[in-house]
């Protein structure tokens, strides 16, 4: 009997040890992912529906902190430009410098250095524009366009302007990953813009601080429910050996 009792009482020690250890592991993978993801992105609230379907008016997005050089094509950017209104503004970049940009090709597509271009997130099908235009994208600049291209302001407004509507890599201050509210995911990077020299920019940590959170999650509450469930199991009768309860006939 003396056996049996410090057999359970070690087990009991070792799943108490366990328990705690599971709910530090889950603090610090909760807190961390936050941390991590609190470091990498910023919300936005996007201000128009320049860029719809993709991203709303009035969305929240989370938009991964980045330096202006790592900036691809088919990237959905939050940038500040002076000449633009000198807010933020969420546009996707078409094109980079050194590229020859045109619309409207065969079919009615964009094309980039004569190649045409795929765009299945457009909110209209048909024309890729509903005014033709050429640009000639400087080096260090970026082409930018919204979704929405019967109503967004972009770089075709600017075509006048110094850089033909471009606008420098270090104006953009981060890329769009996933839009928060409402939940709509993860924005994906284009495939046709994948197969031009440079590909597509890869996706940032954020389904990786997701992930992180959520097993904290889980074994926080795994390690906290521990205790109650095991105090239940060994406040529970035990009938052993065929023993009869006292009182029994």
């Amino acid at each position: 009997m003396s056996g049996q009792g410090r057999t359970g009482d070690g087990r009991g020690r070792l799943g108490s040890m366990l328990s705690g250890l599971a709910v530090a592991v889950g603090c610090v993978l909760f807190l961390g992912g936050f941390a991590w993801g609190a470091v990498v992105y910023k919300p936005y609230t996007v201000p128009t529906g320049s860029m719809t379907p993709t991203v709303n008016a009035g969305d929240r997005v989370l938009a991964q902190r980045i330096d202006g050089s790592e900036v691809r094509r088919g990237d959905v950017v939050v940038f500040t430009d002076p000449v633009w209104g000198d807010m933020p503004m969420v546009k996707r970049v078409v094109g980079i410098g050194g590229d020859r940009i045109a619309c409207c090709g065969k079919g009615g597509r964009l094309t980039v250095n004569g190649k045409p271009i795929d765009e299945p997130y457009l909110h209209t099908k048909g024309l890729a524009s509903a005014e033709n235009f050429t640009a000639e994208v400087p080096k260090g600049q970026l082409f930018l366009l919204g979704d929405e291209r019967a109503a967004s302001l972009d770089s075709r407004v600017h075509l006048d302007d110094a850089g033909q509507g471009s606008v420098p890599r270090d104006a953009v201050q981060a890329r769009v990953d996933a839009i928060a509210w409402p939940m709509n995911g993860m924005v994906e990077r284009p495939a046709a813009f994948a197969a031009l020299p440079g590909g597509v920019s890869t996706p940032g940590p954020l389904r990786l601080q997701l992930a992180a959170v959520l097993v904290g999650v889980v074994l926080i509450l795994g390690g906290a429910a521990y205790g109650p469930i095991a105090a239940r199991a060994s406040r529970a009768p035990q009938n052993k050996g065929g023993e009869v309860p006292a009182g029994a006939h």
